[in-house]
């Protein structure tokens, strides 16, 4: 089972989606906003790729936090805002059966799903 986690409208997970879908890979995509986010499943996430890694730096609302908050940073806190604020982890983040990755790479999607 190949779970894509996002936001709908997201340009990178429209290229992912339109990358798996060109590729006939069937996926199941959950949007963070529609479908919610659990603290257990982003604790998942976090244990398999660390917070640091989840959290998207480049984004308007990580950017919109003032310089206090960002020296601050725990992986608690961090957590706490992504839960708020899901725009604020990266995407697409794939799940292939215990693999997970973030981001969009054609030759690592490649290589994880067509091997």
């Amino acid at each position: 089972m190949i779970n894509m986690y996002g936001i709908k409208n997201c340009d990178t997970i429209k290229k992912a989606r339109a990358w798996l879908e060109q590729h006939q890979i069937d996926y199941q995509f959950i949007d963070y906003r529609k479908d919610g986010l659990s603290a257990e499943l982003l604790n998942t996430f976090s244990k398999h790729l660390g917070w640091q890694n989840l959290l998207n730096t480049r984004g308007t609302t990580y950017r919109a936090l003032p310089a206090a908050s960002k020296a601050e940073l725990t992986e608690q806190t961090a957590l706490a805002l992504m839960l708020q604020q899901p725009a604020m982890i990266k995407r697409p983040l794939l799940k292939v059966n215990d693999t997970y990755i973030i981001g969009f790479n054609n030759e690592q999607y490649q290589k994880l799903l067509e091997d």
